[in-house]
């Protein structure tokens, strides 16, 4: 063998063979919906490692597709309630309940609609769950197939049951877990400086705004369990006995890739087995489209808005999208509008609306100067890493939340759609296309946000990797999780200290009164 084709082999073992000694192979259970947009993210770059990656889908998924070059994907035989169509009409319903002024009873009414539907979504996960774990050739085919690691996003249950009934460790991708956002479940969260998603208050509260997060707290967790823990209480006593309360498998958590990054988040408590991988799905900007690249050089010095409001946003009502079309018509910027609605009339021709925008590209444009966003995670994290200020119109769920962090830092302008017309929309756009800070402070947070060691996606692979070569991270999971609350608030001890304190309290004024009474009657028997 000569020197080169000797060396050419030994350059394609470590390239190509070495790497896949380290290979494993992983088990998926998604949460459907915007969530698989980020889990997504995830399993493609694990399929680039050389790891095999299987992906748990129902049968009515509306996001996950059964074929993939990235993963195999199993399909249960089992709708679990993926109902794309509800949601886009509770949105609707929001939006003119919120623009006509609507009453509170009305509201609540939507909201008790919603608290319904998310009470049948968990029923249905759970019965999903008890139709695997009967199918003994599905659990079989499972169990053979050798698993090294669960991945799974605990905004559902369905992956912490599986990946316990396999006995295999857990990897979560995780903002949300099915009690509310993640932190609350595992981390030390004072109330004090901790505000509650989606409470949208910061961590300088004053008084009365802590009272708040108080009150808030305890109507949520009290609402969360309502919710869902009739359905997993009884499947974790059916399936792991009566002992096992069914949260404290989600605490149990291998680990948790939390989808947070502190130049957006207010900074809080956290524990060793929470690894930060906020805007791992950003990357840098690829050319545009020629069309699309003509259009926005077409903007000239002005530049251009990009305007997206999300999956669940279609279509607006006609005239509240006459409104916005008119204030796009007023301004010298170039607009592009992600909307899938009849086109308003009010349209004008500096306006491009597409029913499918590559937004990463555009917003890491040189000449994209604003962002119009109804604040969901994946998109506000892609504006922070290319450094765009927004202007949120939020309608549901968390954005109001995301967007008040983002005001709280100087970077957005929030406006209300119950407010929205074409003069309020106008002046806010304009207030933050001509007031410098806004980009300023944006174009510092995407500094620090990009000023890693390690890039977030890199970080999320390389601890998904660690758990996967150690059968776990246990050395890095508290056992918190398992104490009473009345000891792990301590009550026990303070009760104790307490008791003592109050008995040497007592022993001592029983000392000092008999002293008392033998002085007094020594001093009458000398008398």
């Amino acid at each position: 063998m000569s020197l080169a084709l000797f060396s050419a082999s030994v350059i394609y073992f470590l390239l190509v063979v070495a790497p896949r000694a380290h290979t494993g192979k992983v088990l998926v259970f998604p949460h459907d919906g915007s969530h698989w947009v980020n889990m997504r993210v995830l399993v493609e770059e694990l399929h680039l490692q050389g790891h095999a990656v299987t992906v748990i889908r129902a049968a009515d998924s509306w996001y996950i597709s059964e074929t993939s070059p990235h993963y195999e994907a199993v399909t249960v035989n089992f709708a679990a309630g993926g109902d794309e169509d509800f949601y886009r009409l509770f949105v609707s319903q929001v939006i003119k309940i919120k623009r006509s002024n609507g009453s509170a009873w009305a509201r609540f009414a939507l909201d008790m609609e919603l608290k319904n539907k998310f009470f049948e979504f968990h029923r249905k996960i759970c019965e999903m769950i008890v139709y695997m774990f009967e199918n003994e050739h599905l659990m079989r085919s499972l169990r053979e197939t050798k698993y090294d690691a669960v991945l799974t996003d605990p905004a559902n249950g369905g992956g912490v049951f599986l990946a316990r009934y396999l006995g295999l460790p857990i990897v979560f991708n995780a903002r949300w877990t099915v009690h509310g956002e993640a932190h609350f479940a595992i981390a030390p969260s004072p109330l004090s400086y901790v505000p509650l998603p989606p409470s949208e208050l910061t961590d300088r509260m004053t008084f009365f705004e802590r009272v708040r997060n108080v009150i808030f707290y305890t109507m949520r967790m009290h609402l969360y369990k309502q919710v869902v823990g009739p359905h997993y209480s009884a499947l974790s006593k059916r399936y792991f006995g009566p002992d096992v309360d069914y949260f404290s498998l989600f605490q149990a958590a291998d680990l948790w890739l939390m989808r947070v990054d502190f130049v957006f988040e207010f900074p809080r408590p956290t524990m060793p087995n929470v690894i930060y991988m906020g805007g791992f799905q950003c990357k840098p900007a690829k050319p545009l489209p020629q069309h699309l690249e003509e259009f926005v050089q077409s903007s000239g010095e002005h530049g251009v808005i990009l305007m997206s409001l999300g999956t669940l946003i279609g279509d607006l009502p006609r005239d509240l999208a006459d409104e916005i079309a008119a204030t796009f018509a007023k301004l010298p910027q170039k607009v592009i509008w992600r909307y899938k609605g009849v086109k308003p009339a009010t349209l004008g021709n500096n306006t491009l609306m597409l029913d499918w925008i590559p937004q990463n590209e555009l917003l890491g444009h040189p000449d994209v100067k604003l962002f119009i966003s109804h604040g969901g995670t994946n998109g506000i994290y892609e504006a922070i890493y290319h450094g765009v200020p927004i202007v949120g119109i939020p309608f549901v769920f968390d954005q109001a939340d995301n967007l008040s962090r983002l005001r709280a830092k100087g970077v957005a302008r929030v406006l209300d759609v119950s407010e929205l017309n074409w003069k309020t929309f106008l002046e806010t756009i304009q207030e933050v296309l001509n007031e410098p800070s806004y980009s300023t402070n944006m174009q510092r947070l995407s500094r620090l946000h990009r000023d890693q060691p390690m890039k977030p996606l890199e970080r999320a692979i390389f601890w998904i990797e660690f758990v996967m070569r150690h059968k776990g991270a246990a050395h890095l999971r508290t056992e918190s999780y398992r104490l009473p609350w009345y000891i792990y608030h301590s009550v026990d001890v303070v009760l104790f200290l307490l008791t003592t304190a109050a008995f040497l309290v007592l022993f001592f004024s029983w000392l000092v009164r008999c002293c008392f009474r033998l002085c007094f009657k020594r001093k009458v028997k000398s008398d």
